[in-house]
């Protein structure tokens, strides 16, 4: 299983400008290359290095660095690829896909720079790193970060590191291969209702609410609309700093949700049902002033939390269907639209029971989850004549 660990640098006055000043050089001859590759068809990666390494290296870059550019400039032209194959920029006459389809891609000048063992070396007793820049390789450049990062970082780094600057502070990110925990066999499974109302509640009767998350995000949007109507310098200033800081705060509340989550089905001995909401936001229709709650909402994230921890710890996981739990009966099985009263109330027009919506729904899901289980596990020899 692969994770991300991100570390913060703290460099010395001439150790910043070289770092500053590396992923400047490195995009702006990315865009370079990627103009070059646009106007020759985007060849294949072998190709495209004929056409640039030479002027890559004359303009100071060492041999990996280079190396890294043309292969960033190649994923690049992949993805945008990919993304027009499965239509996600709109149809081939649509502004977005034309747009897209125009013209070269272009990186920022603040953009990753990726680096492998060959550029940057760890030295973790030291807390250091030595890291290539464009002024020339720097040594013992600071770097922090929590005692549990960094024994994940002694025990499992593996592949690439990305440099990123933000906010004028810089920081490695780190990819981790950290292996997966044996799964256990669940004596039951724990089913997990995603919403917006109440952003997770499960069939053990957990629930976290997200009244609180709304009211901040509220607040958090009319103060943003507050400083931007202003366009003062010291508004602006207002704004970069705050800047990140809802979803930064969003992602600690989907961490902290995750884990009760997670430990609780650990202690229990039980998996966990997850819906699969793939496309929820292309398949739902709302009104305007709605929108923008849809949009903000974090499901796919948190569900992102849930599944690593989950294989930290060894607890089996299953996707299932989302589809009716909000409607049918976990009692009886009867499914009406008009079994769920409102948004939180369920009364099945089957059997009478009277009980709370996304309570109800968590125990579809944890049916459904078993269903999923134990089909997965059933036997698949034929049978003897």
């Amino acid at each position: 299983m692969k994770i991300v660990v991100q570390v913060k640098l703290m460099p010395e006055t001439e150790q910043a400008a070289a770092l500053r000043s590396t992923p400047r050089t490195v995009n702006d001859l990315a865009c370079w290359v990627s103009q070059v590759a646009f106007a020759r068809g985007v060849p294949r990666e072998y190709e495209l290095r004929k056409h640039t390494y030479v002027h890559l290296k004359a303009e100071g870059l060492g041999a990996q660095a280079a190396q890294h550019v043309i292969k960033k400039v190649r994923d690049a032209y992949t993805t945008l690829h990919t993304n027009l194959r499965a239509g996600h920029l709109g149809k081939p006459t649509s502004r977005r896909r034309v747009k897209a389809e125009s013209k070269p891609i272009a990186f920022r000048p603040e953009a990753a720079q990726p680096y492998d063992d060959r550029c940057l070396s760890w030295q973790y007793d030291a807390q250091t790193v030595s890291i290539w820049t464009t002024a020339g390789r720097i040594k013992n450049v600071r770097f922090v970060c929590s005692t549990d990062a960094l024994k994940t970082l002694r025990d499992y780094r593996k592949g690439e590191c990305d440099l990123i600057e933000r906010d004028g502070v810089f920081y490695l990110i780190a990819t981790c291969d950290v292996p997966e925990a044996e799964a256990f066999e669940p004596d039951g499974f724990i089913g997990v209702d995603l919403g917006i109302v109440n952003i997770a509640t499960t069939s053990t009767g957990y629930q976290a609410a997200g009244r609180g998350l709304g009211r901040y995000r509220k607040r958090q949007l009319a103060l943003r609309a507050k400083l931007q109507k202003k366009r003062t310098k010291s508004a602006k200033r207002r704004l970069k700093a705050r800047s990140r800081r809802e979803t930064r705060h969003v992602k600690n509340t989907n961490h902290i949700i995750a884990k009760t989550i997670v430990t609780e089905a650990e202690r229990t001995a039980h998996g966990i049902a997850l819906e699969e909401l793939k496309g929820i936001r292309r398949r739902v229709r709302l009104r305007k002033p709605q929108r923008v709650t849809l949009h903000s909402w974090a499901f796919a994230q948190l569900a992102g939390f849930i599944v690593y921890k989950a294989k930290r710890a060894g607890v089996p996981l299953v996707y299932v269907d989302p589809a009716y739990t909000s409607q049918t009966c976990a009692e009886c099985g009867h499914v009406d639209k008009r079994n769920r009263v409102n948004q939180g109330l369920f009364i099945c027009r089957g059997c009478g029971v009277v009980a709370h919506a996304d309570r109800n729904a968590s125990h579809n899901i944890a049916a459904r989850g078993a269903a999923v289980w134990t089909a997965g596990r059933e036997s698949r020899v034929p049978a003897t004549p």
